[in-house]
């Protein structure tokens, strides 16, 4: 238990805050944002590589294409749940530490890839060796940041997802362009592999070094700062428990658990829907505008929805922390992406078309921090390690569909249009979920914010 602290006055506590969560931003969130930009990197950079070579070497069709690229969700899957509650209960800065040099080693293997198999094995390797990374940085910032402070910190961690397009996307185009020049016959997308997998080890030995598991364990902190900050997390964890009194295998069969993965299942179909065929979308502009682009220009298109995307994720998240509102900073950006993205295909020109994908990824952004301290407002504890990995874990089950459904509708129908029109209804359907788990009372008679 942590020590009794005296009170303090509004004024006081207010500048404890401030001081205490600046000095924990600085020290963790920089380093968290750096492990998710190289994970979220690892998982897609195969959107880059497919048309820059790897498809064609590989004699891949767009549906092997999108299985390959959403076969890493198998193995993903299956252990989010055991993986968060190691990380619950060793730490995680050994957890951690274990999950990104596996993945790392696994994404520079695929530099060696010689048929689709090979392709599809270490993808759910791939898959594998990160389970539990997502979710237990989720759960890792519950340990750090107070409950009206989380939208903030997790969209700042979250800043990764449109970063590693911006600067992901552009930077594996050029490795690829230039690999093909540096080990004589060794193909540029298997030079990207290569390179793009050795920073998430390096990250792996520094996690050991950099992390600390608790505010208790703190020594970059004041003793009264660690002693505020512990008794600030503890509480409101107890304030939780003890509203609900979830253990874990009953958190994973709690109805709103559930609910909430669909929620989050809409939100990354969109996501991963455009994350692995953007590129592949605006390669399509040469056929349908009559438009030529080189592989980096693609790179460099790729990243502009992504930049807007990483503003909309910042200010929408502030927006609900300062209001304390949860549910319609869901649903409304659900709604405007969903719709968005099928208005894209209409489009008569490649601006006009990218500006629609640009609302889309900016709405998509929106909703993803936001949506996180909806799990944690009914558990704590065990339960939200294994509640939290649970919604994760059936969420991303989207970055497996949507990849596959989209490349299988596209080699059937000829177009991405189909596809597309998958990829708004289901954020909109997701959106209506969310606005009936406002309606829907919790366990204890109150209903979402």
């Amino acid at each position: 238990m942590s020590e009794s602290l005296p009170a303090q006055t509004p004024a006081a506590e207010t500048a404890m805050e401030n001081r205490v969560l600046k000095k924990v931003t600085w020290r963790l969130i920089p380093f968290i944002i750096a492990m998710y930009l190289i994970n979220y990197l690892d998982r897609t950079n195969i959107s880059i590589a497919g048309p820059g070579g790897m498809n064609e070497d590989l004699g891949l069709t767009a549906t092997q294409f999108g299985f390959a690229a959403g076969i890493f969700f198998f193995g993903y899957l299956l252990l989010e749940v055991p993986s968060n509650l190691a990380l619950h209960r060793f730490g995680a800065r050994i957890w951690l530490a274990r999950i990104l040099i596996s993945w790392g080693l696994v994404a520079s293997a695929m530099a060696f890839v010689t048929n689709e198999y090979w392709l599809y094995g270490l993808r759910f390797l791939l898959g594998v060796a990160e389970a539990g990374f997502f979710p237990g940085i989720v759960l890792y910032l519950t340990y750090w940041f107070p409950a009206r402070r989380r939208a903030r910190a997790t969209a700042l961690f979250m800043l990764a997802i449109p970063l590693s397009n911006v600067v992901g996307a552009p930077l594996s185009s050029w490795l690829i362009d230039r690999g093909e020049t540096v080990l004589g016959d060794f193909a540029g997308w298997r030079f990207m592999f290569l390179i793009e997998g050795l920073p998430a080890v390096a990250l792996g030995i520094m996690c050991l070094f950099l992390l600390t598991d608790r505010p208790r364990d703190a020594a970059w902190l004041k003793p009264e700062e660690r002693a505020w900050l512990t008794a600030r997390i503890e509480a409101e964890e107890m304030a939780t428990v003890n509203a609900y009194h979830y253990p874990v295998r009953r958190a994973l069969l709690q109805p709103r658990v559930w609910a909430l993965s669909f929620v989050y299942f809409g939100a990354v179909y969109g996501l991963y829907a455009l994350s692995f065929f953007l590129p592949t979308i605006i390669a399509g502009f040469s056929e349908r505008f009559g438009t030529e682009y080189s592989i980096v220009q693609i790179g460099l298109i790729t990243a502009i929805p992504y930049s807007f995307g990483a503003v909309a994720m910042i200010l929408w998240s502030r927006h609900g922390d300062r209001t304390g509102e949860r549910v319609w900073h869901v649903a409304l950006p659900l709604f405007i992406g969903g719709a968005a993205i099928p208005v894209a295909l209409y489009m008569d020109s490649p601006f006009t078309t990218m500006i629609a994908v640009t609302i889309c990824c900016m709405a998509i952004c929106a909703t993803l921090p936001c949506f996180w301290p909806l799990p944690q407002t009914f558990l704590a504890g065990a339960a939200a390690a294994a509640g939290i990995a649970l919604v994760n874990s059936l969420g991303n089950s989207a970055g497996f569909f949507a990849p596959y459904i989209t490349g299988g509708l596209a080699e059937l129908t000829g177009t991405q249009n189909a596809g597309l029109w998958v990829v708004g209804l289901t954020m909109i359907a997701a959106g209506f979920v969310t606005l009936a788990l406002k309606a829907a009372p919790k366990p204890d008679g109150s209903r979402a914010q």
